[in-house]
């Protein structure tokens, strides 16, 4: 049992809510719920130990599946699971999410825990070093802030230094908060009016936010977020295809876990990979790509496949050895 990558993931939330039904289900309603709460590559995980048995939690009368379980059940946490949970709380990263009176609740219940590894442990030898000063109290407002909004599809008075040092100050709509592992950096995805019946997408580094505040208008429901970020993305995705060997499907799936992507599986130990991008993200994505290993191969698009010729060309260039 891998008890620290999934022990807090979606995937046994999923189970638990299933085994928790009390009427038989088949297999797209089962479906249908993985989906509706996991991640897109969530069934790939479940649905086969399912199917075989693997996972034995469920008496299957032909097309039907139901429950071993009678009753429902509580988990509560084990000694191991709460040095997992305090040693996570000492990440700065996650602290953002909290506020002050769920923190200090979750600090008190697990006083007297030890944590299962300390921050210093980890050395990221991929990432820069300037990454977001999360300790900081007006970072700290600011991420706070976003959040709240983002939550209540409200507008943001927003401050801005651009990367070319001009100071920018607009009205966004939060759409999205996102985390780039390799620059240790958070980003906000915004909604700009441009136009009275037009709106862009804009790419802000959290870092570079100099003041933030709520106002009283809010999005109408009418606007799909979600639909915006996707209608930014070309319309052919990168294709990749994942050898599964050397646990390189799990990798990968936590290497691209920021990107919206569509994952199956094609042969015995192969995997189709799409992800879903917009030039904004081009660059870090074939950065990425590059770095991930011998287990993956892509296979297109074409715009991305020549944007990868070149960066592999170019690095060639610099090498003596070659």
């Amino acid at each position: 049992m891998e008890i620290f990558s999934e022990i807090y993931s979606c995937y046994y939330q999923v189970l638990r809510h299933l085994l928790s039904r009390r009427e038989s289900a088949v297999l797209p309603d089962i479906r249908a719920q993985i989906q509706g709460e996991g991640f897109e590559e969530s069934l790939l995980a479940i649905i086969p130990k399912l199917e075989n048995s693997t996972w034995d939690l469920f008496e299957k009368k032909g097309e039907l599946y139901l429950s071993r379980l009678k009753s429902p059940f509580v988990a509560p946490l084990s000694g191991l699971e709460k040095s997992y949970l305090k040693a996570l709380l000492s990440d700065p990263r996650i602290r953002l999410f909290l506020d002050r009176e769920q923190l200090d609740t979750m600090d008190h219940m697990l006083k007297s825990v030890s944590p299962l590894f300390r921050q210093e442990q980890f050395f990221y030898y991929d990432q820069f070093s300037d990454g977001d000063p999360y300790q900081d109290k007006d970072y700290r407002q600011i991420f706070r802030t976003l959040l709240l909004a983002q939550k209540e599809r409200r507008y943001v008075d927003l401050d801005y230094n651009s990367p070319t040092g001009s100071r920018v100050h607009h009205y966004y709509v939060p759409a999205r908060l996102e985390y780039s592992v390799k620059n240790d950096k958070f980003r906000l995805l915004a909604l700009k009016n441009i136009r009275r019946d037009k709106s862009r997408l804009e790419i802000l580094n959290l870092s570079r936010i100099q003041s933030v505040r709520l106002t009283d208008k809010f999005l109408t429901e009418e606007t799909d977020l979600n639909r915006v970020i996707q209608n930014t993305y070309y319309k052919e995705p990168v294709r990749l295809h994942i050898i599964d060997k050397r646990n390189a499907l799990e990798r990968a799936m936590l290497h691209f876990a920021n990107y919206e992507k569509n994952t199956r599986k094609i042969d015995q130990d192969t995997y189709e990979c799409l992800i879903y991008y917009n030039q904004m993200m081009e660059t870090e994505l074939l950065i990425e790509v590059m770095s991930f290993g011998p287990m993956l191969r892509v296979l297109g698009n074409d715009r991305f496949l020549k944007s990868l010729r070149a960066r592999l060309r170019k690095q060639l260039s610099l090498d003596p050895v070659y």
